[in-house]
């Protein structure tokens, strides 16, 4: 009776902490002992007796729960309330965004500044066969095929845990609708992701995606080089680590089977991590005739029908 009168107290006595009380950071390591998470309490004056903080947690089972992780706790805020975030899964989530377009090793890189998984553990999970085989991708790597979108995973997460999260995401992301139409048109996914990327890669505005689709299909259909920029890029980011954002005459001479100036067709697998305009631009391209196009200064492109045409535009935009 003794013990649990002062039980009552206690929790009647852990109010809320003062009003304006500055917040403190806190990380509690994986298997940290409650008497080790008590003196850091006190330490950074979220508590101030050790010896309650160890009886409440004791009592109320909380000993068995106690999570690591980082944690925002404001100072005076009382054991109760601590032993309550400790124990609630309210320990600070870091946020991790993919954007549309991103490749792997762009992802391996936010990762890394992110999250603190370092970049060639994340790229071989990526290229982990087994985990390929889960998901049932095809080729040697998720590329493009990890959803680009904004995620918050807990301190000390694993590559594992991430690559499984994208791909996760990716695969239930993949619209029933668009299988659908994928099949009418002759496309599977591989080949509709693949060139969502092309399109991912190209268009700075939304309203091109459509068109630029149209190009690319159309050349495809008329046996036509794609010479798509994109594909340079990912072929000289793949073999030197780096993204080039402007490309020279000499680098579409960069040999890869990547190169859609120097291969036909498609390129193995896609070049980056398409978003769902840029899919949805692949299975539903404008009615147009263009085959060509060239970016201009404000990133729309100017589209054309002949390579006369083309020319004339080229022409134009450097004047």
């Amino acid at each position: 009776m003794t013990i649990g009168a002062a039980v009552i107290v206690g929790f009647a006595a852990c109010g809320e902490p003062p009003a304006g009380a500055p917040n403190e950071r806190i990380t509690i390591p994986p298997g940290a002992s409650v008497h080790a998470i008590a003196d850091s309490l006190v330490a950074h004056g979220v508590i101030s007796s050790p010896r309650w903080f160890r009886l409440l947690s004791r009592i109320g089972g909380y000993d068995r729960r106690l999570q690591s992780g980082p944690y925002e706790l404001t100072r005076g805020q009382g054991s109760r309330s601590a032993l309550r975030a400790l124990t609630g899964g309210h320990a600070l989530l870091a946020r991790f965004t993919v954007p549309e377009g991103f490749t792997l090793l762009d992802i391996a890189d936010a990762a890394e500044k992110s999250l603190g998984i370092p970049k060639e553990q994340l790229l071989a999970k990526v290229r982990d066969t087994a985990l390929l085989r889960e998901f049932d991708v095809p080729g040697r790597s998720f590329e493009g095929y990890l959803k680009p979108e904004t995620y918050f995973f807990a301190s000390g997460v694993g590559p594992d845990i991430v690559v499984r999260t994208l791909a996760l995401a990716a695969r239930t992301d993949w619209d029933s609708a668009w299988a659908a139409r994928a099949e009418a048109q002759g496309l599977d996914r591989a080949t509709t992701l693949t060139l969502a990327s092309l399109v991912e890669g190209e268009a700075r505005v939304d309203m091109d995606r459509p068109l630029v689709a149209a190009v690319y299909r159309s050349r495809l259909r008329l046996g036509m080089p794609l010479q798509a920029d994109p594909t340079v890029q990912y072929a000289i980011e793949l073999a030197t680590g780096e993204r080039k954002p402007r490309l020279y005459e000499k680098d579409y001479d960069f040999d890869s089977p990547y190169n859609t100036y120097l291969k036909a067709g498609l390129p193995p697998g896609p070049v980056g991590s398409p978003g769902r305009e840029s899919i949805e631009a692949v299975l539903n391209p404008a009615q147009v005739p263009f085959l060509y196009f060239v970016a201009g200064p404000d990133g729309a492109h100017i589209f054309s029908r002949t390579y006369a045409e083309h020319l004339r535009a080229i022409r134009r935009l450097r004047r």
